[in-house]
């Protein structure tokens, strides 16, 4: 199975991965990689994680506050959001195609 990222998504975890980097050297770099592990994961059981909607699910990373949002759709996963698990719930959902 392939993935994708909405563009917003990509923008989010570049965002994300610049912010940890400034915290502390190399944390953007993990916290990449965690996102990756992610995807990977969503990529090899895209059913095993939480419903967020008919379409939508949500795979939570294990060491940072985020959320990966997806869909599937003919053997492609597609990010929906790179979400922080403190942001406005659902502000993502607009992005969403059904």
């Amino acid at each position: 199975m392939t993935f994708s990222f909405h563009p917003c998504a990509e923008q989010e975890l570049d965002k994300a991965v610049g912010y940890y980097e400034e915290c502390r050297s190399g944390l953007g770099l993990e916290f990449a990689e965690e996102v990756y592990a992610a995807v990977v994961r969503i990529a090899a059981y895209p059913k095993a994680w939480t419903k967020l909607s008919k379409h939508t699910r949500r795979c939570l990373l294990n060491r940072f506050p985020f959320g990966i949002i997806f869909q599937v759709k003919d053997s492609i996963v597609r990010i929906i959001a790179v979400a922080n698990l403190n942001r406005k719930p659902g502000y993502w959902k607009r992005r969403v195609t059904h």
